[in-house]
């Protein structure tokens, strides 16, 4: 019980006192997850962020019931989601209530704008750091320029530039194998 009480702390004060969505809400779970708790590895939190933008719904959600099911299983995926999630669903109730009534005053508009800026700097952290991790060589360089062309210049579905990528990792990866066989 004490293991899934901190489940849902720990994500309760992620989603309660992040800004910015799901991408803004990764490198405080990176930090708790793997730095401060080491429920998970570096490698580990990035799979589970490349599994939580591949499924439908929010990254910080679906990487928060990955770490919570990985961590207690099922229950634990139930209560690191319930975590993550409830203190949005507060926050926007009572936004909701009430902005209507303030969301003309200028400083309610320049906080905003100095919100989403201080965003940006968390999101491009968060890159720059997925960055080091997974790309190490010349075809993750090239996958990775691929990519971001294909999603920023072309109108082509991210999936199918997701699978498209798995589908090089396969052929890089059974490439290797062929060659290791070939030497040993």
């Amino acid at each position: 019980m004490k293991d899934l009480w901190e489940l849902f702390t720990m994500f309760f004060r992620i989603g309660a006192f992040t800004f910015g969505g799901g991408y803004a809400m990764l490198p405080i779970i990176q930090n708790e997850v793997v730095e401060k708790r080491k429920w998970a590895t570096d490698d580990e939190i990035i799979d589970y962020y490349a599994i939580g933008q591949c499924t439908p719904g929010v990254i910080a959600v679906n990487t928060a019931t990955f770490i919570g099911y990985k961590k207690k299983g099922v229950i634990g995926g139930i209560a690191a989601t319930l975590g993550v999630v409830l203190p949005s669903l507060m926050i926007i109730t009572i936004i909701a209530t009430f902005f209507k009534h303030f969301q003309d005053y200028k400083v309610v508009q320049y906080a905003f704008g100095g919100i989403r800026v201080g965003v940006v700097a968390l999101i491009a952290n968060t890159v720059i750091k997925m960055l080091k991790q997974t790309v190490k060589d010349r075809i993750g360089i090239a996958i990775f320029i691929s990519a971001f062309l294909i999603i920023a210049f072309i109108d082509i579905s991210p999936i199918v530039v997701i699978v498209m990528a798995a589908l090089v990792g396969i052929l890089k990866g059974k490439n290797v194998e062929v060659k290791e066989d070939n030497i040993g």
